[in-house]
């Protein structure tokens, strides 16, 4: 596709950063722009599948994540509340030769990982700086910008998250996130030579488990129901979390002894949402969570944001016609998101329900032969 003017990536987080990498490779002219002014990533441990590390590759940056993170080495266990091993994965290359099965890194560091190859590219970004509303003008959208200017761009792509603004202000008939009824608890503790891959113990009405993000620590989640959504104050995330861990045997023991006023804690309640198409009105495209947030339950959330990335820069220079391109995009992401989100959100409601470990697993196997379809 060739066009007078660059195309605009709204949103820094990571898949932002991925579609302006894949655009940049595909030999367009991008520019980013970030509301926040530090353009700083918050947050603990990212658990990144051989879907997501797969659509690293295509981007070229695998080797680089890798090294900032960690491969898993050996299969995903899966164990009962006192660690107690009922089955495990596959240590067979599932994703094509050098792509690991399973990893995870600390999100502060892809996100470092992924802005400095923003840099070494060249792409323009400009950051404390928010659009706040699209006008359809002949042959290009102009953007109307938080600091009283305006730009004009070729197309624009809206990767700027589950609250989306873009989203609200083209869809308001949408509606918000739908909460899932579960919680999730997330914390960073160092890392037993043992585990060198994802453990997964489950127990009533609750999940937890740990997945390896750097030589020396690993990222601990838990999942569990929360009727009513309440809202925990930051305060008391480490108490009630260490009390919540305490009913898993195992390794936990060793995870609550650990936690401590410096731990890395966050906690937020699951929410979830589906663009039905199109995903874009006039020259703006939404794409990762402002489409489809999911939930963590198959660690494919950034992963699905990052492929989107990767569709977008294989499918931008086939189509000369903007709306013949955002359909040909969503027709080609469409099916692969609703299954991967619609699945993701069945295992939640399976633990909700308490429902046999068989049928857990049965569930998570159909899904892990989706992740491995090609995008």
């Amino acid at each position: 596709m060739q066009m007078g003017s660059s195309i605009l990536v709204v949103g820094g987080g990571i898949g932002g950063m991925a579609a302006a990498l894949a655009l940049h490779r595909a030999g367009q002219a991008v520019e980013l722009i970030e509301a926040d002014a530090t353009w700083n990533a918050l947050g603990a441990g990212l658990t990144l599948n051989g879907g997501a590390l797969r659509a690293f590759a295509d981007l070229g940056l695998l080797e680089a994540v890798v090294a900032a993170g960690y491969a898993s080495v050996g299969p995903v266990r899966a164990c009962d509340e006192q660690g107690v091993v009922l089955g495990q994965g596959s240590s067979d290359p599932l994703f094509g030769e050098g792509i690991p099965n399973m990893g995870g890194i600390l999100r502060p560091r892809l996100h470092e990982v992924m802005r400095q190859a923003i840099e070494q590219a060249g792409i323009p970004v400009t950051t404390g700086l928010c659009a706040e509303r699209y006008e359809e003008i002949e042959g290009a959208v102009r953007v109307h910008t938080s600091d009283g200017g305006w730009r004009d761009h070729a197309f624009v792509v809206a990767a700027d998250g589950l609250m989306s603004r873009t989203r609200a202000q083209l869809f308001p008939d949408l509606g918000k996130p739908r909460f899932t009824g579960q919680g999730c608890w997330r914390a960073v503790v160092s890392r037993p030579e043992d585990v060198t891959a994802t453990w997964v113990y489950s127990a009533q009405y609750a999940k937890a488990g740990f997945n390896p993000i750097s030589q020396d620590l690993m990222y601990v989640y838990l999942l569990e129901s929360a009727p009513g959504n309440p809202w925990i104050e930051a305060a008391d995330w480490l108490p009630l979390l260490k009390a919540r861990l305490s009913r898993f045997g195992g390794h936990f023991r060793a995870i609550v002894e650990e936690l401590n006023e410096d731990s890395l804690i966050n906690y937020r309640p699951l929410e979830v949402i589906l663009m039905p198409r199109p995903w874009h009105k006039g020259r703006v495209l939404l794409t990762g969570d402002a489409a489809h947030a999911t939930t963590p339950h198959v660690g494919y959330g950034a992963g699905m944001a990052i492929e989107d990335a990767v569709v977008l820069g294989r499918l931008v220079n086939e189509h000369d016609d903007i709306e013949a391109l955002f359909t040909a995009f969503t027709d080609r992401r469409y099916e692969r998101c609703r299954a991967i989100l619609e699945g993701s959100v069945a295992i939640g409601q399976l633990e909700l329900d308490d429902a046999p470990f068989a049928e857990q697993r049965a569930l998570s196997v159909s899904l892990g032969s989706i992740l491995r379809e090609p995008i």
